[in-house]
């Protein structure tokens, strides 16, 4: 049959089947494109196919791929239509982000070396093809075309496929359809970053899909820890190791998930060999060991004036599964330690001027003890875990914890009255950051707040596109936040407005490092990977 023939049956039933509009008041008509009513019958997802293979059957061989959910049954109707003109061909979908049990697969099916065509529904912003050219050229593979069905903006937004030689083609685009394309002021990506360096941790654990550990640097390196059991200190100018420190036995797939901290030429982190370790910062030498606890995945604090690391505690015991210790900052012999009925996953946090440390437990409850001495001040049942760092609000006396319940819960430090919560619709992984007279968190909503503190008027939220574990980090007039969509966003800190993004492959659950001097930021994936990124001159 005719390309012309079968466009026009594709037309007709688009504006039949697939066109939706909705009256919302006042406003503009609702308007999308749901090809998903037609992808999956068989006489039209078979009619598309027929279109594909008239566009592309003279530049076989090749193979067919694309992102999930829409590519799926236009590559597999392709697929079956390859036999009918005797040209078989393969085909493959991505996933949105890495499988989390199972064979922990980024890619379902077989990528060969066949050059391969993207597939899709339709192309808008562009922004999830990016993440399948991030995947497919990490796998070194060529991509010489993409086909969608509509097409909503002017081929010359989506700059990224000329810059790699990628021929677009659209059935149609929003004008053969009686509607103008949609508005653009720039083109879709500019990638505004260099890669100075890339490094990788092996055998990651792909099945934890939560905060890890994150990255801290001093002038001359980065110390993170990993899923194999390895701490590493790498050098920052070229990502060249710099030592390594391997822990000791530790559950499968889970050994250093504590953030390190540094103080003083020392760096100091928890793993789940039920150890703290304090290493030397040069030569990862050891300082000290503290061996009392079965498992820690927290990460200390320190307070420098009374020489002490603070650290959440868990413990395999009936009635003894969780607690926080004080343990001496310079030989780590234990000052005192708290007891609680639930593994103590949540870190610590210091306050120098009321000398207390707050912390949260598996238990449901926020908790504030005397630092020095360990006594317990007061606590409060939220409802839900509290796994994140509390934060001190100093200027206005109070500590924020952040709950699996969805809560951002702001207390008086010295009474533990309840002063404010603000309700989010998912669990809270972030760490509340204080910058100024506003505190930024992400929640599992996919969202990133910016709440005021004296007000508690919410200023601005920001909606990616998955969800976020990881926390905001504030440089200079921009929050950077990384999401499990394997991207990197950078905001404008007074509205939340998107500035741009870096796209990767795997998930972002950790807050990014930044080294002032230099400029470089290094961010953090939950595969133990870290990219050393500088961002171009504009």
């Amino acid at each position: 049959m005719e390309y012309k023939v079968l466009k026009q049956q594709l037309q007709t039933v688009i504006a039949s089947d697939v066109y939706i509009e909705k009256d919302i008041g006042n406003e503009k008509p609702y308007w999308i494109y749901d090809f998903r009513n037609i992808v999956l019958t068989a006489k039209y997802s078979n009619l598309i196919a027929d279109i594909f293979w008239e566009t592309y059957k003279d530049k076989y061989p090749f193979q067919v791929g694309g992102l999930e959910v829409a590519s799926i049954p236009i590559i597999s109707a392709i697929v079956t239509k390859s036999l009918q003109h005797g040209k078989p061909t393969n085909g493959f979908f991505i996933r949105k982000s890495r499988k989390k049990h199972g064979l922990y697969k980024m890619i379902e099916g077989v990528v060969t070396d066949e050059p391969i065509i993207l597939v899709d529904d339709l192309i808008n912003s562009g922004k999830s093809f990016l993440r399948q050219l991030a995947v497919l050229d990490e796998l070194d593979k060529k991509i010489t075309d993409v086909f969608v069905l509509l097409q909503f903006r002017e081929s010359g937004f989506y700059n990224f496929f000329p810059d790699k030689n990628i021929a677009l083609t659209s059935v149609f685009t929003l004008p053969d359809l009686g509607k103008p394309f949609l508005e653009t002021k720039d083109s879709a990506y500019i990638n505004p970053y260099t890669v100075e360096w890339y490094f990788q941790s092996k055998n990651f654990s792909p099945e934890y899909v939560v905060n890890k550990s994150t990255p801290v640097v001093d002038d001359e390196r980065v110390y993170f820890g990993s899923d194999s059991g390895f701490f590493w200190a790498i050098n920052q100018s070229d990502g060249t190791i710099a030592w390594k420190k391997k822990v000791g036995w530790h559950p499968k797939g889970k050994s250093i998930f504590s953030t390190p901290i540094i103080h003083d030429g020392v760096v100091f982190f928890g793993a789940y060999d039920g150890n703290v370790y304090a290493l030397d910062c040069v030569t990862g030498k050891k300082k000290w060991i503290y061996m009392e606890a079965d498992w820690i995945g927290s990460s200390p604090a320190i307070s420098e004036d009374l020489e002490l690391v603070f650290i959440g505690l868990e413990f395999g015991l009936f009635k003894k599964q969780g607690g926080i210790a004080a343990l001496d900052l310079h030989t780590g012999k234990k000052k005192w330690e708290y007891i609680m009925p639930e593994y103590t996953h949540c870190s610590p946090a210091y306050d120098q001027k009321t000398r207390t440390v707050a912390i949260g437990s598996n238990d449901n409850v926020a908790y504030l003890f005397n630092a020095k001495n360990g006594k317990l001040l007061w606590k409060y049942e939220v409802g839900g875990p509290i796994k994140g760092q509390p934060t001190f609000d100093r200027v206005r006396k109070r500590v924020i914890f952040a709950s699996h319940d969805g809560g951002l819960y702001i207390f008086n430090i010295k009474t533990g009255k309840l002063i404010y919560t603000f309700q989010t619709e998912f669990a809270i992984y972030s760490n509340p950051e204080i910058h100024e007279n506003r505190v930024y968190f992400s929640s599992c909503d996919k969202k990133v707040y910016c709440l005021d503190l004296d007000t508690f008027e919410l200023h601005w939220s920001f909606q990616a596109v998955t969800r976020i574990f990881a926390t905001p980090k504030i440089i200079g007039d921009h929050v950077y936040i990384g999401t499990n969509g394997a991207r990197m966003y950078k905001l404008d800190i007074k509205t939340g407005k998107e500035i741009d993004f870096f796209q990767v492959t795997e998930r972002v659950t950790n807050q990014i490092a930044y080294n002032e001097k230099t400029k470089r930021i290094f961010l953090p994936t939950y595969a133990n990977e870290i990219y050393c990124l500088t961002e171009k001159l504009s």
